[in-house]
């Protein structure tokens, strides 16, 4: 890969991290150039015709959408990442999107904008960590040793609950031994602890109460209810 890269990013994205864990992975070097999503520049949107983060600059090439990112960069760099059988290369591809879909159902929970609305998005989050917990097995990353781009997904899914279970307890973890294994494994791999800058928790504590939801009142009163869609 000549090319130099630049990683057009904003400071909190999920999906901006996990193109750039895959860079961190594969050892490629990267330029990182985070925006303000709220006052986008008018070369951003030359190049992002979705106007969302991230896009990978390849020289003047731009490629945007995290995951069009991550497989542009499997084929181009080692080490691979996704498993060397079609199958499950695409059951990796699927529970992908699976954290995709993780990551909406963590956006319509800090974004309940009553009590009650909280516990009903925390037992939708809940039941997604259920079916993973079923799915994962031996081992401290989703395919047992072995870091994969489903890892480099998760990474920044789990990083928000490090901010969620200081607000109050939701009853995500109850009877999830293999997702608390993986969350962990993740939280210690240097290439998803460098994947935010210093001040991620702070921004990411800006950025929740300034949602003015459930959430955020609990954030502001500093003594946060415990238990709201706990789960036995």
């Amino acid at each position: 890969m000549s090319a130099p890269l630049v990683l057009v990013s904003h400071a909190l994205c999920p999906y901006v991290q996990r193109a750039a864990i895959v860079l961190a992975e594969k050892g490629v070097p990267f330029e990182r150039r985070d925006i303000d999503l709220a006052n986008k520049p008018d070369w951003f949107m030359k190049v992002s015709p979705l106007g969302k983060t991230p896009v990978l600059m390849v020289g003047e090439e731009a490629i945007f959408e995290s995951a069009v990112i991550c497989e542009y960069l499997e084929e181009t760099a080692l080490p691979r990442l996704h498993p060397e059988n079609a199958l499950q290369r695409a059951r990796h591809r699927s529970w992908i999107e699976f954290g995709s879909a993780l990551l909406n159902s963590i956006a319509a929970f800090y974004n309940a904008a009553d009590e009650t609305a909280l516990a009903a998005r925390a037992k939708d989050i809940r039941a997604r960590l259920v079916q993973i917990e079923a799915e994962l097995g031996e081992g401290e990353y989703f395919a047992g040793r072995s870091f994969s781009i489903v890892d480099a997904v998760f990474g920044p899914i789990f990083r928000y609950f490090d901010t969620f279970d200081l607000i109050g307890d939701f009853g995500f973890w109850t009877d999830l031994p293999r997702v608390r294994l993986w969350r962990v494994a993740l939280a210690k791999r240097t290439s998803v602890a460098e994947a935010v800058r210093p001040d991620y928790p702070g921004l990411l504590d800006a950025f929740l109460l300034a949602r003015r939801s459930a959430l955020s009142r609990r954030m502001a009163l500093g003594s946060p209810k415990s238990g709201a869609g706990s789960q036995s």
